[in-house]
């Protein structure tokens, strides 16, 4: 990867932001790896593909615990969750058999499980001794007749949102607009099928299947999503759909733009998170469409799930009314979440930004007023500093910073790709409703604050042992 390719990556221009006196992205900066390099990202964005052969291409350490190592889920395939690597030694670098090991991989991946399709992923070694996997994956795919796409990002490129858009890029040269859709059923109801796209939405904990059967009462057909819950004929087809919608703008926004570039294909960000917000994104489908029966159609479905959700969430927002809540995460949650929140008539003392594009942050002052407390700061000490002085009930944040909420006993929820529940739709914000209230109210907080029964004194002054 050249240096000018990774800055014309920096430089997106369908970001509001991206002007002329701030001329795209900030470069990666040393340490800037810390929360997630590129090579991470990569695998983040395209690691929901489930019927995909994923094989790291370097040091078994760059795999990790790969098992299973992302909360999305599959409605079939399972080969997305087995970790595959070429494991290589210092001895394969030294002498030269890189390449031979990956081949290998490869053949042994297709002969093994029969994948739609084998991406490759470069990490730093690999990427640093020269390996030219682009002829590589060539080379086998010709031999086998199985697509192998070759994911040329290096952690040592940057961050985890480059390594997110290395992934689009990657995704747009050699898989989308290489198949076409088949053909949509007809509907039970007799009403049009509108093909659309999910870009940057991964079915965490299965929270997609919550908001699905909206899309199929109403005919929109979800042609396919990068990459939650995905097949790789799927993102082979999304240049056929009619509208885009952008779940996450900071990972896949350049793939939206070229779809639209290339494709005449039209895009809007918006989210699942929220009453108002799940509702917002079914109109905004809807109006772009351009179909007024749709757009009927889309209103009745809204009032009526509006009207499901507010009879349910009711009790919820008794008791959570009112509580305050830090909320430390990034990207599209850093605002979605804030919205979901305040439906429940709970306060947003800070949002966590660190991921966050500047569209984030506009939608944050949008929601929270200009005087938003943005915290990029995730360290324990300020966390819990900001915890403190905003007199918080909740922190809300990755599984990362669960420890750091035990050990300091404070109630916590798992918002980001660990979590167990999934939050998307209505359906989805009564579950964050009830697992918030479950937090907050067990009475696990009182007792684990109390003294020990040994370190409680009598009047003596002698230490009582239970």
């Amino acid at each position: 990867m050249k240096a000018s390719d990774i800055q014309a990556l920096l430089d997106e221009p369908a970001c509001h932001h991206n002007t002329k006196e701030k001329s795209g992205c900030a470069r990666p900066k040393p340490g800037a790896t810390a929360g997630g390099c590129s090579f991470d990202g990569a695998q983040i964005a395209l690691l929901p593909i489930a019927d995909v052969a994923h094989i790291v291409h370097g040091p078994i350490a760059c795999a990790g615990s790969s098992w299973d190592n992302r909360g999305t889920r599959s409605s079939g395939p399972t080969l997305y969750r087995i970790g595959m690597t070429t494991d290589l030694s210092e001895t394969d670098v030294v002498m030269g058999r890189s390449e031979k090991r990956l081949f290998h991989a490869i053949k042994q991946a297709i002969e093994t499980y029969r994948p739609a399709a084998v991406f490759v992923y470069t990490t730093c070694v690999t990427a640093l001794v020269g390996d030219d996997m682009e002829a590589v994956c060539k080379a086998a795919s010709q031999r086998w007749g199985v697509p192998v796409i070759p994911i040329d990002a290096a952690g040592f490129y940057g961050t985890k949102n480059l390594g997110n858009r290395l992934a689009g890029e990657a995704m747009f040269k050699y898989v989308i607009g290489t198949a076409e859709p088949r053909p949509a059923p007809p509907h039970p109801a007799g009403i049009p099928t509108y093909d659309v796209n999910l870009i940057g939405e991964y079915n965490i904990a299965g929270e997609f299947w919550k908001v699905a059967p909206l899309f199929d009462e109403l005919g929109l057909r979800i042609l396919g999503t990068l990459s939650g819950d995905a097949r790789f004929h799927e993102v082979q087809t999304l240049h056929r759909a009619r509208v885009s919608m952008v779940v996450c703008a900071k990972a896949l926004l350049n793939v939206a733009r070229k779809l639209q570039e290339n494709y005449g294909i039209p895009f809007f960000e918006g989210s699942f998170y929220g009453v108002k917000d799940t509702s917002q994104a079914l109109r905004d489908f809807a109006r772009m469409i351009g179909d007024p029966d749709l757009m009927a159609r889309t209103e009745a479905v809204i009032a009526r799930e509006e009207a499901k959700a507010h009879a349910a969430l009711q009790p919820w927002r008794e008791r959570l009314k009112g509580k305050r809540v830090l909320l430390y995460t990034g990207g599209v949650k850093s605002w979605s979440i804030v919205s979901a929140l305040q439906d429940l008539g709970m306060t947003v003392v800070a949002t966590g930004t660190k991921k966050s594009t500047e569209e984030d942050k506009a939608r944050i002052r949008e929601l929270m007023g200009e005087d938003a407390r943005m915290i990029d700061d995730g360290s324990p000490k300020a966390l819990l500093s900001t915890y403190k002085e905003y007199r918080a009930d909740i922190l809300i944040a990755g599984g990362r910073n669960l420890y750091t909420a035990l050990k300091a006993r404070i109630p916590f929820l798992d918002i980001n790709q660990e979590r167990e529940f999934g939050y998307a739709g209505y359906e989805g914000m009564q579950e964050l409703a009830k697992q918030l209230a479950l937090s907050i109210e067990s009475p696990v907080w009182a007792a684990v604050r109390k003294p020990a029964p040994w370190a409680q004194q009598n009047a003596a002054g002698t230490v009582l042992v239970a």
